[in-house]
């Protein structure tokens, strides 16, 4: 992939406040929050270049003292065009982020222009005074002037803090949360379409920074078996840096989510498997590590089975999938690339990969369900929310539930079957779904549906009057084009 793909919703709304800012000539703030690879830095950036207005673009360098950071920033300042002559930009002996803010407001022009701080969260945490500062300056200095002031972060729990009540920003900036690229607009940027789409956005994770590297109309493993004859490649590289960025050290929290990427589900697999020599995590020490890797990191998803009545156990995996392929298989595949043993790291991303996909698609085809039910293109009216079904036992797990609220239900309007292989969903499938489905509590085979996803489509033989829907991979992909 080559350019800027994408991002056209991101992109019309930064350019509606910077016309907000023209036309009332006073200061409006976003503060754009986003997993690490996303492409913040890129969005705004492209913003900035289209936008043909002076700007300022400073990125934060992690552990930098803030005399490094200020120095850096003012540097930034001179250079930026913001500046007619950059010998008017003073070079305070000792600096502070007050005196910064109150440099950089009088550099602003009298025209509309954009400030950029990018990696706030590594600025307020190397130093406690920076919130305020920036709080003091936007209400003093730059609430009345023509500039867009542009807020990025990775850690997503500080940069809601950031904004949150009780904060110095509270109530002065809007918030964007900046998520991947969606399956279609994967699809779009490589000229893949269909189930070649779906595997390229499992593979990604929708992150520009391994589409960059990713040719155009190349399949999934055609491209990890390309891949895998360079140590240093972005599907390697990217969600290894990420995991060693959040996690740097291998403690409890490391520990807990590996086991969940190898493949561990419930609390109780989960704590035997992150357990030590010392035995399994107590779940004093394991829930609330679970609740911070949900809550904060946001590197973990938590599914509840959605039914009638309240059930257990809870699942938990990765929430990018780039990450979740990471840790399952391109891990053990990159050692085996370092070694300079490409065969051997394919062979294994191959013997791994049908059965990762199969589990790993469920989420997407569970989203692209809710998408279409919010604009109306399923026929259960009053579907709200799509998740699965399972017992304590896992006899059965149903993949597809629709309901109209969740995680306890007052309606289910169906019951579905995703089957992801390479043979089609036979009339033994519709039979094993029509058995199981009953024992979802509060489905009522007289009132709800029952729902098919296959990668393969559908024998002839199929009865297709006994299910409400049949999909296939150009319908999941069809919920995401606007």
């Amino acid at each position: 992939m080559s350019g800027f793909i994408g991002r056209t919703r991101e992109l019309a709304l930064l350019d509606k406040r910077l016309r907000r800012v023209a036309s009332a000539s006073e200061a409006t703030a976003v503060a754009i929050r986003g997993r690490r690879q996303v492409g913040k830095s890129r969005l705004v950036q492209e913003f900035c270049d289209r936008a043909r207005v002076p700007y300022l673009y400073f990125a934060a360098t992690k552990g930098a003292s803030p005399v490094e950071d200020i120095a850096a920033f003012l540097g930034e300042l001179r250079d930026s065009t913001l500046v007619r002559d950059p010998e008017l930009v003073p070079r305070p002996e000792t600096g502070n982020w007050p005196d910064a803010f109150r440099i950089l407001a009088s550099a602003l022009p009298d025209v509309p222009a954009i400030v950029v701080l990018d990696e706030v969260p590594w600025l307020a945490e190397q130093d406690d005074l920076f919130d305020g500062a920036l709080q003091t300056a936007w209400d003093r200095l730059l609430r009345e002037r023509p500039v867009l002031l542009l807020l990025l972060g990775s850690d997503l729990h500080m940069m809601e803090r950031l904004t949150a009540y009780e904060q110095p920003f509270h109530g002065r900036a809007d918030n964007l949360v900046l998520g991947p690229l969606n399956p279609a607009e994967t699809g779009a940027a490589l000229g893949l379409d269909g189930a070649e789409a779906l595997d390229a956005h499992l593979v990604s994770g929708g992150l520009p920074g391994i589409l960059r590297a990713w040719p155009h109309g190349t399949p999934a493993l055609e491209f990890l078996r390309d891949e895998c004859v360079d140590p240093a490649s972005p599907v390697f590289g990217v969600p290894e840096t990420a995991l060693l960025a959040e996690f740097p050290n291998p403690d409890t929290a490391r520990r807990v989510l590996e086991a969940i990427g190898a493949g561990d589900r419930t609390h109780a697999t989960i704590a035997a498997t992150a357990g030590s020599r010392a035995g399994t995590l107590p779940s004093g020490t394991l829930s609330p590590v679970l609740s911070r890797l949900v809550v904060e990191k946001r590197v973990l998803a938590v599914d509840h089975p959605l039914s009638a009545r309240p059930g257990k156990p809870a699942l938990y995996r990765v929430a990018d999938s780039n990450l979740r392929l990471y840790l399952a298989m391109l891990r053990a595949a990159h050692e085996q690339v370092q070694r300079g043993r490409p065969e051997a790291a394919f062979a294994l991303i191959r013997r791994r990969w049908p059965t990762w996909r199969g589990r790993a698609i469920e989420p997407l085809v569970r989203q692209a369900l809710e998408l279409a039910a919010f604009s109306g293109a399923l026929p259960w009216t009053g579907t709200e929310v799509v998740g699965g079904w399972w017992n304590r036992r896992f006899n059965p797990e149903v993949d597809l539930v629709g309901a109209d609220r969740a995680p306890v239900a007052a309606r289910l309007l169906f019951a579905g079957s995703v089957k992801w292989l390479d043979s089609p969903f036979d009339r033994h499938d519709l039979a094993d779904l029509q058995r199981t489905a009953p024992q979802v509590p509060g489905f009522d085979p007289s009132r709800s549906g029952l729902a098919v996803v296959s990668l393969s489509g559908t024998t002839a033989d199929l009865d297709l009057h006994a299910v409400g829907l049949a999909w296939s991979a150009p319908d999941l992909i069809s919920a995401w084009v606007e």
